[in-house]
């Protein structure tokens, strides 16, 4: 389930130039304005028995479509944390590429987070990997992520990888995507196995090389592909 408590977005590093969401090809093209929108409150809104409408031990993806740390956002961002706060039953995880951000809107009883909350850093390079992540590894969270996505590079990530819980690949999708390269997601499962984290090929994107044949992906086949190269890691075993 997605909840995406406002809307609209701009590019904030190259991994954004062909988003799927707000890209030059993309049906939200140029809507930047950020906007609350109607689910603003969606999990804590109850019904006439005042029964949350969103039952509880499910995980709720906040802001994939949007950032959650967007300037724009600074003031309904304490909002959310509150609902986050009240919600102690669902588990929600918040991808951002404006990880620099962090402490602003940070709620005073934050601590070393809330246990309900896992926090991924998107990077799709090395500069972003160097640049983002030293970042993301100071603040205190109790559960972390890194989206390597769109992967645009071979990344090492080996210096980030302690304190981080789970890794997630995948490749631009889109009629511009750049190519994922099979190698570097290989690369970077191996470098999971290594450091005990799970991890997740999500998607090949568009275009996929593979043992140096590139190969256009139709956007409905590329998870299905993905999973079937049976390369995922959960809890330390390939699924």
């Amino acid at each position: 389930m997605n909840w995406e408590p406002w809307t609209g977005c701009y590019k904030a590093s190259d991994g954004c130039a062909n988003c799927y969401f707000y890209g030059p090809h993309a049906k939200r093209y140029g809507q930047s304005t950020i906007q609350k929108t109607d689910k603003f409150d969606w999990p804590i809104k109850t019904n006439a028995k005042g029964e949350y409408n969103i039952k509880g031990n499910k995980i709720l993806a906040t802001c994939f479509a949007t950032d959650f740390f967007l300037p724009e956002a600074d003031e309904w961002r304490k909002e959310v944390w509150s609902i986050i706060k009240e919600r102690t039953d669902i588990d929600f995880l918040i991808l951002t590429k404006r990880i620099d951000r962090f402490l602003v809107s940070l709620p005073s009883d934050w601590g070393t987070g809330y246990d309900n909350v896992n926090m991924g850093c998107t990077v799709e390079n090395q500069q972003a990997a160097d640049d983002r992540l030293p970042l993301f590894l100071s603040y205190p969270m109790k559960r972390r992520f890194i989206a390597c996505a769109p992967l645009l590079e071979a990344i090492d990530l080996t210096p980030y990888l302690h304190g981080v819980d789970h890794v997630t690949v995948g490749g631009e999708t889109g009629r511009e995507a750049r190519e994922c390269d099979y190698d570097w997601v290989l690369n970077i499962r191996e470098q999971c196995v290594k450091a005990n984290a799970t991890f997740w090929f999500k998607n090949t994107g568009s275009l996929f090389k593979r043992d140096s044949v590139v190969e256009k992906i139709n956007p409905f086949k590329q998870a299905g592909m993905a999973k079937e190269l049976g390369i995922n890691i959960s809890d330390g075993k390939k699924s």
